[in-house]
């Protein structure tokens, strides 16, 4: 059973909706983002998601475009988040961390040496935003052979064959985008039907399914993980981080409130 299989498990055996922070590998410093890491986990975090920055960032709003922005300028980059994984590891063995980014830094590598360099550093999973499913078989293939996870991503506008599809391929969790657009534009499940949606997800999929994009505070993360197994919150966070004077503080303080209003569901 992968990392994510077992941290999950536990967790959902406990009624206990699932919490990934997202955060952008060397923002808001580049010898910060590991202790930002652990003040997540210290705040209730079941997985983190670590940003690989990367110049064009086409699904992400303009925080998250902005702090992709400000940590390339610092050198940061895949090695660099390669890099925060391995040290976060050498004191979490426990926490899985997924790289969530693009698919160019993958491809300019070759997925079968990312995926090796990957699980060397700690890594246990991998979302590309911009990969379709239907484009992803090598990349699946080649990840698989290194035990890397396949995180799928499934948005409003999927249609049933492709939902079925993903559903099938995933692994670990499946990230559901909340509705049409860029992270960070505070409209979460705003769009009809996304109760449906959610439901049949987690009825068709066998891995948990959380939810993404909009969610910003403890209480859009509670109405949000009603009907889902858990919740991504990444924008808010980004922009708390960036005007911290202790970002490992401000980390820990912004996520332990979520995390005490999920555990209110149970």
């Amino acid at each position: 059973m992968s990392r994510i299989d077992r941290q999950f498990a536990a967790a959902l055996a406990n009624d206990r909706k699932l919490l990934i922070p997202f955060i952008t590998a060397g923002d808001p410093s580049l010898e910060s983002t590991v202790p930002v890491m652990h003040a997540l986990v210290r705040a209730g975090a079941d997985l983190i998601e670590l940003g690989v920055p990367f110049s064009d960032p086409m699904a992400d709003g303009p925080s998250i475009q902005r702090s992709s922005e400000r940590a390339i300028e610092r050198g940061a980059g895949l090695r660099f988040a390669l890099e925060c994984v391995a040290q976060f590891r050498e004191q979490d063995a426990v926490t899985p961390v997924v790289l969530m980014g693009y698919l160019n830094p993958v491809d300019i590598l070759g997925a079968e040496e990312y995926a090796r360099r990957a699980v060397a550093a700690g890594v246990d999973g991998t979302l590309l935003v911009d990969l379709p499913d239907e484009e992803a078989g090598p990349f699946r293939d080649a990840f698989a052979q290194s035990g890397l996870e396949w995180i799928g991503l499934v948005a409003p506008t999927t249609s049933t064959e492709r939902l079925q599809a993903i559903c099938q391929h995933a692994e670990g969790y499946l990230y559901y985008v909340s509705y049409a657009g860029v992270t960070g534009t505070g409209q979460a499940l705003q769009n009809e039907g996304s109760s449906g949606v959610l439901a049949r997800l987690q009825e068709q999929s066998s891995v948990p399914v959380v939810v993404g994009f909009g969610v910003r505070d403890a209480e859009s993360a509670k109405r949000v993980a009603a009907d889902a197994d858990g919740v991504v919150i990444g924008s808010a966070l980004v922009d708390t981080l960036s005007a911290a004077d202790d970002p490992a503080g401000a980390a820990e303080g912004f996520l332990r409130p979520v995390r005490e209003a999920l555990d209110g569901l149970r």
